[in-house]
């Protein structure tokens, strides 16, 4: 009889340690992937590093147009003569500018 109960003890001691052998594997793959440095986290990283990618590329191509834009306005006239006239409705001496005013559609 002895033999028999301590048969059933190793059984529900083997027993014990797979549960606590597996519920240390579902934490330990739950904190791989859901952790602070889990595969989740280092997706959403890599997304994140990418959008802001994007965006400075886009700021040094805007960066590049306003340097142009300052080369122009330095050292071009005619565009800044151009400019004098479209955005300041300004003309050279003897010269008139008009307005046009468009009609508004009714509908």
């Amino acid at each position: 009889m002895v033999f028999n109960n301590s048969n059933k003890v190793i059984g529900f001691q083997k027993r014990v340690v797979k549960g606590i052998l597996i519920i240390g594997a579902l934490t330990l793959l739950t904190i791989f992937f859901f952790g602070d440095h889990g595969l989740y986290q280092l997706y959403e990283l890599k997304k994140q590093r990418s959008e802001i990618q994007k965006q400075i590329d886009l700021l040094r191509e805007e960066k590049i147009a306003l340097e142009n834009q300052k080369t122009k306005l330095s050292t071009d006239y005619n565009h800044i003569e151009e400019l004098a006239r479209e955005k300041y409705r300004m003309a050279k001496p003897g010269e008139k500018v008009f307005k046009v005013i468009e009609k508004e559609n009714k509908n």
